[in-house]
C-alpha cells in the first residue's frame, strides 16, 4: 500500500517506528486541531450575554449554544474514529477542519437562535473529525516510546485554546461583536488544511468497518433526553416533562445496550475493553472530565456574582492557570514514556483534589490571589493527568484500532463534559434560585447582599461533589498500577498485530 502522498512505507516495522518525513510539523498540525476545537469550547462563553441580547431568547435556550457543540463531538467522535480506521485517519482529520472552518462561517452569518445552534452543531461534527483522530494521528506518526511527550505537546494546544478562548472572547465581545469569534476560525482553519495537506500520512492500511448507525441513534437519543431533563432542571421546578425525558433516555440507553449486544461492530468496541488498562483509563477520563470542567464554571460564577466582576476581568483570572497547564503537560507526557503513565496520572488527579478543596474554603471576602493560585494548582494536576493517561491507552490499543480507541477516549471524556455543566449548577443552586444561579453563570445578573451567603454553600457544596469524582477517577488510575501476567511486550505485539479473534489482544496497564 502506497501512502496518500510523500514516501512509502515499506514494512511492519516502517509502520510502526513511527517515522515520518516531517514529524514535528505533523504535531504541530495536529495542536493547531485540538486548539481551535478547545477555542470554542470558551470562546462562545463569555458571549453568551450579547448572544442572547442579539436573538431575544431565553437563559435555558442560549445554553445550548455551548452544550450543543459538545454534545455533538461526544455523539459522533466513537463513529468518525472508525471512518478514519476505514477511509484514512488523516483525510478525516483533514475533512474535520473544512467542516469546522464551513459551521464557523455559517455561525458568523446566524441570522437567529436556531440557526445558530444548528450551525454550532455542524462545527460540532467538524470538531469530532479532528478531536477523534488527533489522537490517531500522533501514535500513527510517533512510536510507542514517543507519544507521551507527543500528548503533551498536544496538551499545550488544549491549554492555549481555552486561554485564547477566555481572552479572545472578553476582547472580541468588548470591543468588537461576538460573531468575530467565529470569523477568527476561518483563516486558522485554512492554513491548518494548506499544512495537513503537506506534512500528514496516511500510514495504515485501510480497513472495511460498518457503521452502527441503530446505536449511534439511540445512544444519542438516550444522552439528549437526559441532557435536555437536567438542563430544563436548571430553570424549572421538577414537572412531568422533566421526569418523561429523563425516564425515555434511561429507556434509550437500556435499548442500546441490547443492540451492541447484537450489531458485528458495535458503536462501543466491548473488546477494546479486555485490554487491562483501557477500562480504567477510559473511566477516568470521564470521571475527570466530570469534575473538572465545572471549576470553569463555578469560578466564574462566584467571581461574577459574588465579587462582581465583569466577565473579561473574571476570566483573566484564570489565565494563569491555562499557561502553567500547557508548560507542565509536555514534562508529564515524557515522564509518562519513560515511567509509564500511572504515576504522573494518578499524581495529576492527586493535585487536582487538592486544589478542588481550596475552592470550597472560598468565601466572600477571599482574596483573588487565592483563586488564581488555586487554579494554577488545578491546571498542573491536569497537564499531569491528560497527556499520561491518553499515552497509556493509545500505548496498548491495537493498530488498526487506533481511530476508534481514540474516538472512544474522546467520546468518555466529552460526556462527562456536557454534563459537567448541568450537575455543576444543579448542585450549586440547592441554596439558592436556578434560575438566578444560572443568569449569574451567563453575567447577566449579580447577587444582592442577602443572597451572598446562601450561594457561597451552593457553591461549597458543588467544589465537594466535584472532588469525591475526582477521588474516584483517582482510584481508577491507581489499579492500572495492579500486578498482571500480561508484559507489556505483549501490549506492544496486540498493537502491531491488531485484535485476535476473541478481541484486541492482550495488553497492560502502561505503569
Amino acid at each position: 500500500m502506497t501512502s496518500r502522498r510523500g514516501r512509502v512505507p515499506t514494512s511492519v516495522d516502517d509502520y510502526s517506528s513511527g517515522r515520518t518525513d516531517h514529524p514535528n510539523l505533523a504535531l504541530l498540525v495536529v495542536v493547531v486541531g485540538v486548539l481551535i476545537t478547545a477555542v470554542d469550547t470558551t470562546i462562545v462563553v463569555l458571549a453568551l450575554p450579547e448572544i442572547q441580547r442579539t436573538f431575544h431568547i431565553g437563559l435555558s435556550s442560549v445554553i445550548w449554544v455551548i452544550i450543543g457543540y459538545l454534545f455533538v463531538i461526544t455523539l459522533v467522535s466513537t463513529q468518525v474514529g472508525r471512518l478514519g480506521d476505514m477511509y484514512g485517519r488523516v483525510l478525516m482529520y483533514e475533512s474535520g477542519f473544512v467542516i469546522f472552518v464551513v459551521g464557523s462561517l455559517a455561525c458568523a452569518l446566524a441570522w437567529s437562535e436556531l440557526s445558530l445552534i444548528v450551525f454550532r452543531l455542524v462545527q460540532g461534527v467538524g470538531g469530532a473529525f479532528i478531536a477523534a483522530n488527533s489522537g490517531a494521528v500522533i501514535a500513527d506518526t510517533f512510536p510507542r516510546e514517543k507519544r507521551g511527550r507527543a500528548y503533551g505537546f498536544n496538551a499545550i494546544g488544549f491549554n492555549t485554546g481555552a486561554v485564547l478562548g477566555v481572552v479572545l472572547g472578553g476582547v472580541i465581545v468588548t470591543y468588537v461583536s461576538w460573531r468575530w469569534i467565529f470569523w477568527i476560525n476561518v483563516p486558522i482553519g485554512i492554513g491548518a488544511v494548506v499544512m495537513a495537506r503537506r506534512v500528514l500520512f496516511d500510514r495504515v492500511e485501510h480497513l472495511r468497518r460498518q457503521i452502527d448507525w441503530w446505536g449511534m441513534l439511540c445512544v444519542g437519543l438516550g444522552l439528549f433526553c437526559l441532557l435536555w431533563a437536567m438542563i430544563d432542571l436548571i430553570t424549572e421546578s421538577l414537572n412531568p416533562t422533566i421526569v418523561g425525558f429523563f425516564l425515555s433516555g434511561l429507556l434509550l440507553l437500556v435499548v442500546f445496550w441490547k443492540i451492541e449486544q447484537r450489531t458485528s461492530e458495535p458503536l462501543l468496541d466491548f473488546s477494546l475493553f479486555k485490554v487491562p488498562s483501557i477500562t480504567p483509563s477510559l473511566f477516568a477520563a470521564l470521571l475527570q472530565s466530570l469534575a473538572n470542567f465545572a471549576v470553569l464554571f463555578l469560578l466564574l460564577m462566584y467571581l461574577q456574582g459574588v465579587r462582581r466582576l465583569d466577565p473579561i476581568h473574571a476570566s483573566l483570572l484564570l489565565v494563569p492557570g491555562y499557561l502553567v497547564g500547557g508548560i507542565v503537560g509536555p514534562f508529564a507526557g515524557r515522564l509518562a514514556d519513560r515511567r509509564g503513565a500511572v504515576l504522573p496520572a494518578t499524581a495529576g488527579l492527586a493535585i487536582q483534589v487538592l486544589a478542588l478543596l481550596w475552592y470550597a474554603q472560598l468565601e466572600a471576602h477571599s482574596s483573588l490571589w487565592v483563586v488564581v493560585v488555586a487554579y494554577m494548582v488545578g491546571a498542573i494536576g491536569a497537564g499531569c493527568f491528560f497527556p499520561s493517561n491518553n499515552s497509556a491507552v493509545m500505548k496498548v490499543a491495537p493498530r488498526d484500532s487506533f481511530g476508534i480507541t481514540s474516538g472512544l477516549l474522546r467520546t468518555f471524556a466529552n460526556v462527562g463534559m456536557v454534563f459537567s455543566f448541568a450537575v455543576a449548577i444543579l448542585v450549586a443552586s440547592t441554596s439558592i434560585s436556578r434560575h438566578v444561579a444560572f443568569s449569574i453563570f451567563v453575567g447577566t445578573s449579580t447577587l444582592s447582599a442577602s443572597t451572598v451567603a446562601p450561594f457561597i454553600v451552593g457553591l461549597h457544596a458543588a467544589f465537594y461533589s466535584s472532588t469525591s469524582l475526582m477521588v474516584l477517577a483517582g482510584v481508577l488510575s491507581a489499579v492500572r498500577a495492579r500486578p498482571s501476567r500480561f508484559r507489556e511486550s505483549d501490549a506492544a505485539d496486540a498493537s502491531a498485530t491488531g485484535p485476535t479473534s476473541s478481541g484486541p489482544g492482550v495488553g497492560t496497564p502502561a505503569s
